[in-house]
């Protein structure tokens, strides 16, 4: 039985690094995993590990000197027979927002999950603020800010001792965390229902309170997974405004979200993911052109399209004629358009109008999934190594306790 990723055992096991947080689905019922945290968050302390441990302060000097805050190389996960994730390679520079996309199953959230020290890399090696995902787990879940899909919330506790009990466990005292949280529930319109438990917060809320979560600690590294899921559209402003503040403030931000128009908005790059590996990855405008080819146009005439069509020979390939209207690819618009009109004007067909047709994240998406869809006969790759060296033969829970 999977116990759900939601309440304490999962949050204070993870915040307090003393165990992997595998340990929790491989239990058979809550009471199981409470035990066995329990006994182990005390051995962690017996053996000296601070439950506030104090690490290196998030806005550092150490960070300016990281050229790149999210650095992965050939992440490979393996679950028994299931390669999740296959030789992901992935650079996010400081400041930088990269949207994370690709069809459920993709592999999407296991990637995230290794980045967040989470789950341990089956093979490769990935590095968040220059700390090592394996062999630096605490200070790495110090530093990353995680809004998950399915976010447990406390429903009994009320926002402000909510979000205080976070940073506690983030190493906060009680009057930062106390303003902090004050701050991000004015700023996220829910100081009027601060005396409120969480339980009685609609949908919506309860997903704001999930992201002030993760910004609680203000951590330089944000992983957001779904961040305006069933938000009404006022509120889902809120979070894209305070996600270009965030961006603006040097802040390094992964998203991972079906919203492809929220992602075209936001987003300084994207990388599409499928079946494990990344099949595309650059800016929207290098993906546009790759995937969708040169711009296309309209040419709106007042008159039949086909004598038109006569007088443009060989000037541009013509997609289609539809009425009165042309439709052509270009590249070089600013020497072709002109030369355009002034052979429609010599020839004396009337142009009305002459206009470049967007292209959506949505269109070169589903583009690059069909053409990964038809290309998917190729053979699998090899299974990886560990990174002991050792040949994957399957992944277990595993137990990890960090003196």
């Amino acid at each position: 039985m999977s116990i759900p990723r939601q309440g304490a055992l999962y949050h204070t096991a993870l915040l307090r690094g003393c165990i992997d947080i595998a340990i929790i689905d491989a239990c058979r019922s809550y009471a199981q995993a409470g035990i066995l945290i329990a006994v182990l968050c005390r051995c962690a302390r017996l053996k000296g590990a601070s439950v506030l441990h104090q690490a290196t302060p998030l806005h550092s000097d150490r960070f300016q000197t990281v050229s790149a805050m999210i650095e992965a190389r050939n992440l490979h996960k393996v679950f028994g027979a299931f390669h999740a994730v296959r030789g992901v390679t992935l650079d996010v520079a400081p400041g930088e927002v990269v949207a994370l996309l690709g069809p459920n199953g993709a592999g999407k959230t296991t990637t995230v999950r290794m980045l967040g020290a989470i789950l341990r890399p089956s093979d490769g090696y990935a590095r968040v603020a220059g700390y090592d995902v394996v062999e630096q787990a605490r200070e790495v879940r110090r530093v990353v800010g995680l809004l998950t899909e399915f976010p447990g919330l406390y429903l009994r506790m009320r926002p402000q001792e909510y979000l205080c009990f976070f940073g506690a466990l983030q190493g906060m005292s009680a009057s930062d965390s106390a303003r902090r949280a004050e701050q991000l529930l004015r700023q996220f319109g829910l100081w009027e229902a601060r005396d409120k438990r969480l339980d009685s917060f609609s949908k919506g809320m309860k997903q704001k309170i999930a992201l002030i979560r993760a910004l609680i600690h203000d951590p330089p590294v944000l992983y957001l997974d779904e961040p305006t899921t069933a938000m009404d559209p006022h509120s889902a402003r809120q979070v894209r405004d305070a996600m270009l503040e965030l961006r603006a403030a040097k802040r390094t931000i992964l998203l991972t979200t079906h919203n492809l128009t929220e992602a075209e908005e936001l987003a300084d790059r994207i990388a599409i993911i499928r079946n494990g590996s990344i099949v595309a990855e650059g800016t929207f405008a290098q993906l546009t052109r790759q995937f969708l080819g040169a711009p296309r146009w309209e040419l709106r005439l007042g008159t039949s399209a086909h004598r038109a069509a006569a007088a443009l020979d060989g000037l541009v390939q013509i997609e289609r004629i539809d009425h009165e209207s042309i439709y052509y690819h270009t590249d070089d618009a600013r020497h072709i358009n002109p030369q355009i009109v002034a052979r429609l004007s010599d020839a004396g067909i009337p142009v009305v109008a002459l206009n470049e047709l967007p292209r959506r994240l949505e269109d070169v998406y589903l583009e690059i999934v069909a053409g990964n869809e038809r290309a998917s006969a190729a053979s699998p790759a090899a299974r990886p190594a560990r990174r002991d060296g050792a040949p994957v033969s399957g992944e277990t829970a595993t137990l990890r306790v960090e003196g």
